[in-house]
């Protein structure tokens, strides 16, 4: 038996973990991942300018702490065991040398030769500690040489006088009093490093930030003209290719998509018309020809047929026409429910109508007005109760048709927006219709950016929620 076959079951626990380990981090990886987009902002710009600012933050840590580390510590380091060896100096000359001239002499040789202010006070005791700076390097770095090179009772102060630093030694019978310029013992001027570093990333932001703004303009623009077209409103006026090479690309495309949509709405719109016109001339000639042929018993069903023909052309073109271009206007809702109010009387309905928001919207008025039209009208066909709840909120309309008719089965919600589709069972066949009421209707809807969706109705038969932007 071989090594491996005996070590056969611990290889696969061993393999087995790494495989959890494997899957463990990968799932909190994309755990990390799920929580950063939850917070990251959602527009082009601003994630742009994280792009932009989060490696030049990163790099300037990264150079600052390396700086402040390595140079920084290292200058302020030899600075002060310097200015410590002198003030050692200063110490082993006051105990060595006779002192009856008040050390002037040594006093002379510190302030000339080693610019340090020396004064030697009597015996008190040394002040008491004050309070540490939150962040020095000078405090810790001073201190730490004085104990090294000395090794007596100090006391120094680094907070007070922002161009002195005071020192003081507790010697035998003496006190040594050493006054130092800040700059003898620190780096003080490394800050203008850190200062050129942040102004020279702020400039760079400051032209940065227009360059990128006048990139992400044009898409921003390019968004805008396929969200109007979508909602079948004209472009921008001053929309055209801008940018970068990909950006005009893209804009040129969607001005050449838009082209040939609309040219190949027109020509099935003129086709149509085209056709319709003829069918009804041929119509026409069906009815004078009956009405000259007299009365017999079976011209009354040849007439109804050509009723219903002439009225399926009718719908049928009304379909076509419904994706037509018009310019986008203001549509009353509270002119529009007083006359579906005085329709509902004349035909003997009950009317409910409310509206929440402001009644002036902003659509293409003719195709709405045949959108409400044809799902209103349907309600008033086929029930006897009609609510009409109209919500208007900032950029969207909400409308809510709700009545007591038989209402449509559920798996069948779907198909009644096909074209020529009439359910029996579902709504009483109605002789002048012709299946195209709801599909015209959702195909405006669409047409403006929205949609129609069909549910059960509180009042017993079919609500109709329709939702557009306005």
């Amino acid at each position: 038996m071989t090594t491996s076959e005996l070590n056969g079951p611990e290889d696969d626990s061993l393999m087995a973990r790494a495989r959890r380990g494997f899957i463990s981090v990968r799932r909190n990886w994309k755990r990390f991942w799920r929580l950063v987009s939850l917070y990251m902002p959602k527009r082009l710009y601003p994630r742009s300018l994280i792009i932009i600012i989060t490696p030049m933050i990163l790099l300037q840590s990264v150079v600052a702490f390396n700086f402040m580390e390595r140079h920084w510590q290292t200058v302020t380091l030899r600075l002060s065991q310097a200015v410590t060896r002198d003030i050692a100096a200063i110490i082993d000359m006051i105990e060595t040398y006779p002192h009856d001239d008040d050390y002037a002499n040594v006093i002379r040789i510190a302030q000339d030769r080693l610019a340090l202010k020396v004064d030697l006070l009597p015996p008190d005791p040394l002040p008491p500690p004050g309070p540490k700076p939150f962040f020095s390097i000078l405090d810790q770095i001073l201190s730490s040489e004085i104990t090294k090179q000395i090794n007596r009772p100090f006391w120094i102060d680094t907070v007070g006088n922002s161009n002195i630093v005071e020192v003081r030694i507790q010697l035998k019978d003496k006190v040594l009093r050493v006054f130092v310029r800040r700059s003898q013992a620190y780096a003080s001027n490394t800050h203008i490093f850190l200062i050129w570093m942040v102004g020279t990333s702020l400039v760079l932001l400051l032209i940065a930030i227009p360059f990128l703004r006048n990139q992400i303009r044009p898409i921003l623009q390019l968004a805008e003209a396929a969200e109007s077209f979508g909602k079948g409103r004209p472009a921008p006026r001053d929309f055209k290719p801008r940018g970068a090479e990909e950006v005009r690309r893209a804009g040129l495309a969607f001005i050449q998509m838009r082209e040939r949509i609309e040219r190949q709405m027109e020509q099935r719109t003129a086709m149509l018309t085209g056709v319709s016109h003829d069918l009804r001339t041929i119509l026409t000639r069906f009815k004078l020809q009956l009405a000259l042929s007299g009365k017999k018993p079976d011209m009354a069903a040849l007439n109804q047929d050509i009723e219903d023909m002439q009225s399926m052309l009718q719908g049928y073109l009304d379909f076509a026409r419904g994706e037509a271009s018009e310019d986008t206007g203001r549509f009353d809702l509270e002119s529009y429910f007083a006359k579906i109010t005085e329709e509902a009387r004349l035909r003997q309905r009950e009317l409910v109508t409310s509206l929440s928001g402001t009644s002036i919207v902003h659509v293409r008025p003719n195709a709405f007005t045949r959108l409400l039209a044809n799902i209103v009208g349907n309600a008033f066909r086929y029930a006897s109760e009609v609510h009409v709840n109209a919500t208007h909120t900032r950029g969207s309309l909400t409308i809510i048709v709700d009545d007591n008719g038989p209402g449509i089965p559920e798996d069948q919600r779907e198909e009644v927006f096909k074209p020529f589709l009439r359910l029996d069972e579902a709504r009483n066949l109605d002789s002048s219709g012709t299946g195209l009421g709801l599909p015209i209707a959702r195909d405006i809807a669409r047409s403006h950016g929205g949609d129609i969706t069909l549910d059960d109705s509180p009042l017993g038969g079919l609500r109709v929620i329709i939702r557009v932007p306005a």
